[in-house]
Parts: C-alpha cells; sequence; structure tokens
C-alpha cells in the first residue's frame, strides 16, 4: 500500500490530501472553507481546490466534411447544481426531463470555435444567449453550416451557423422533441432539416390519479423467456400515459431561413431520416402494447418510407414486441433490423435480418442477411450479402 501525504499552506487555511491505493480524501480545517451563509446554503472549499475541480477540460473537435475547417467545441468540467436538481422522470429505460422535453442530464457545450486547418484563423460562433447548452452538432453536407440544438428551460431548440460569418441563427422555437434518437438530420441540400417536433394540440401532461383505478396485472403464459434486467422501466398505467405523452412527436422539415412544415401524422415517432436525395424519409414509430419487462428499444414499432409530403410510400416492417430475445451476446431478434439509407446512392434502403433465430447458441454457417430496397420502393427486397457473423454495421462507399 502506497500512502502519500502533502501538507499544503494557503491563504486560507490548511489542506491535507492523502491518496491511498488511489482515492484521494479532502482534510481540512474550518478556517480553510467559506463560511457558510446565516440562512444556510453551501460551504465551498479553498478557491485553489475549487479552481482545480472548476478547470476547464479538454473540448471536443470535429473536422467538417471538406477537410478544410474543424469545430472546437468547448465543454464545461462539471453540471451546476442547478442542472443536477431538474425533475427527472424514468420510464421505459429513458431518463426524461419533463420541463424541456428532452433527456435528463446530459452533457454540453457552452461554446463553439470555428478554425482552419491550414491557417491559423479562429473564430467564436456569435449570435448564442449567455450560458448556452449546445448538444446534437453536426456539419451540413456541404461543410458550410452548423446546425445544433439549444436547451433552454423550458424546451429544446434548433439553432445553425454559417461557417464563414461564425453567426448563429435560431430556426426553432422551444418545440423540439429529443427524448428518443437524433435530434435532427441535414438533407443534402444543405439548407434544410429534418427534425421531430412537439404537436402543437398537445396538451398538458397527465396528472397521477389519486386513486388506483385497479391493479397491475403481469400474466404468464407458460412459456420460458430468459431476459436480462432493465432499470427505469414502465410499472403502471399512469407511466404508460407519461411516455405516451412526452414521446409524442411529428417529423418537421425546417429551413435555414426558418420555415417549418409539419409532415405526416403525430405519433410516438422516434425516428426520421432523409434519403441521400432528399425525396423520401426513413420512419419508426412506436406502437402499443408496451412493456413492463423491456425498454423503449424493443417496444412494437413500424418502419416506413414517407415521401417528402409525409404520404406513407411503402410499410417495410410492422415489427412485434421483443420480450423473449436470448440473453446470450450476441442475440438479436428477428425480423428486420439495423434500418439505414445507403449513401452512395440517392435513395436505397438497407436492413438486416437474422437467419438463425437471433440466437448466437444456435449452430448456423449463416448469421446474418442484408437486403437492399430501392426507389420507388415497389418491389421485392433484394438480398445483398450474407454473413457468417452477426452484423454490426457497414460503411458504403
Amino acid at each position: 500500500m502506497v500512502i502519500r501525504s502533502i501538507l499544503n499552506r494557503t491563504n486560507v487555511g490548511r489542506v491535507l490530501l492523502l491518496a491511498i491505493s488511489g482515492p484521494i480524501c479532502l482534510i481540512g480545517s474550518a478556517t480553510a472553507m467559506e463560511p457558510a451563509s446565516s440562512n444556510g446554503g453551501y460551504r465551498l472549499p479553498p478557491k485553489a481546490i475549487a479552481d482545480l475541480i472548476d478547470a476547464q477540460v479538454t473540448p471536443a473537435v470535429s473536422v467538417g466534411p471538406n477537410g478544410k475547417k474543424i469545430l472546437v467545441m468547448h465543454r464545461p468540467a462539471l453540471a451546476p447544481i442547478s442542472e443536477v436538481a431538474q425533475p427527472e422522470l424514468r420510464l421505459a429505460g429513458i431518463r426524461i426531463n419533463p420541463r424541456t422535453n428532452a433527456r435528463a442530464r446530459r452533457s454540453y457545450y457552452t461554446s463553439l470555435d470555428i478554425k482552419s486547418i491550414s491557417g491559423d484563423s479562429q473564430r467564436r460562433v456569435s449570435g448564442l444567449p449567455s450560458e448556452a447548452r449546445i448538444q446534437n452538432v453536426r456539419w451540413s453536407p456541404d461543410g458550410r453550416r452548423i446546425g445544433f440544438t439549444l436547451t433552454k428551460r423550458n424546451g429544446v431548440e434548433l439553432w445553425a451557423a454559417d461557417v464563414d460569418t461564425g453567426k448563429a441563427k435560431r430556426l426553432t422555437g422551444a418545440v423540439l422533441n429529443t427524448v428518443y434518437g437524433s435530434a435532427f438530420h441535414w438533407v443534402s441540400d444543405s439548407r434544410t432539416l429534418i427534425c421531430r417536433v412537439i404537436p402543437s394540440q398537445r396538451g398538458a401532461a397527465p396528472k397521477a390519479p389519486e386513486v388506483p383505478v385497479g391493479p397491475t396485472i403481469s400474466e404468464n403464459l407458460g412459456g420460458k423467456a430468459p431476459a436480462r434486467t432493465y432499470q427505469d422501466l414502465l410499472t403502471n398505467a399512469h407511466d404508460e400515459a407519461l411516455f405516451t405523452h412526452y414521446l409524442h412527436a411529428r417529423a418537421a422539415r425546417v429551413t435555414v431561413d426558418g420555415r417549418i412544415t409539419e409532415i405526416g401524422s403525430a405519433g410516438i415517432v422516434t425516428r426520421a431520416e432523409p434519403s441521400p436525395d432528399g425525396r423520401f424519409v426513413f420512419v419508426e414509430t412506436v406502437h402499443r402494447p408496451f412493456s413492463y419487462l423491456v425498454p423503449v428499444s424493443r417496444f412494437p414499432k413500424r418502419a416506413e418510407i414517407w415521401d417528402s409530403k409525409g404520404n406513407v410510400v411503402r410499410l417495410v416492417a410492422d415489427l412485434p414486441l421483443a420480450e423473449k430475445i436470448p440473453i446470450g451476446f450476441g442475440a438479436v431478434a428477428t425480423g428486420p433490423r439495423s434500418f439505414g439509407w445507403r449513401s452512395d446512392v440517392p435513395a436505397t434502403l438497407h436492413w438486416t435480418e437474422a437467419q438463425d433465430g437471433g440466437d448466437p447458441r444456435q449452430e448456423a454457417t449463416e448469421r446474418d442477411r442484408v437486403y437492399v430496397l430501392d426507389a420507388p420502393f415497389r418491389g421485392d427486397p433484394v438480398a445483398l450479402v450474407s454473413v457468417d457473423l452477426r452484423f454490426a454495421g457497414i460503411t458504403w462507399g
């Protein structure tokens, strides 16, 4: 065991640091801490210790698609107590901040710098409010703009910044629904974004009943279904109502001029991703029956292709509740999964289907098969490739 002790004299008192096999203890006299106010409050350590804890952390960086600019994203060391004290709902494996209709306690950036790779020029993104909480930062396909969300006290806004001028502009009010899935996607024209917004007709959140309306009933239908354990699951009808309320969304098309056009119908829309040519949108929606055993990722869902106006072009799959996936490593649900657009062609959807029943314990020479479906999506899908290991992802070139 290695024990180190350091006695540090400061102008505000003494602090003894003890490191015993890794952990650090801070032991100080009362004179080493700022006194609490007469009406209570937190007692702070000496300024030297506070500055150490609050020291600026290494920023994150992102290279633009043209390879000429990089984005430097500055982030705080620790979340303030006001952030930690925000309300939190735990529903279907998701932790939700009901005030913002977003995920709870997510990390964020406070400022953005645009820097030239070839030179020394660096420009701070301007036009942002003080104490900005920036998330979901994405370059436009042509590299001329940067899209991001900005979380306010009452919700999440969509913003965009011009790379040449560094000026940021708000595109929507606090109407984005970022509880689950990607906050937005750029369309290939680099002037339009697809996002999910809170329906304007949505009312107030359902209140918990003062008197239970009935028992919570669980059924065992006699089959064995070994399952993993999850946290923050639904537990009753009120949880279901809250889950439906906060995930209720509608896909919308937003231009860099701030024009918003809602598309399709509202529902529990968890994904709305445009095709590379911008003519179609792949949409996933969750529907009942919900489960008290697994998180939202295993709830029943529909996978559809919409046109630019929100009309359903094709129902690709209607997947059932997945409560009986084996618990082994590499186990997956049967049926189509891992949907995505081919990035090298205008509008071709791809997905994967297990050929071994989703169970890695089964002997199989073919584990997964990748299918593709070309626009206008009227024919049968075509098997593209088979793999003898579990499919994990694909990069199109």
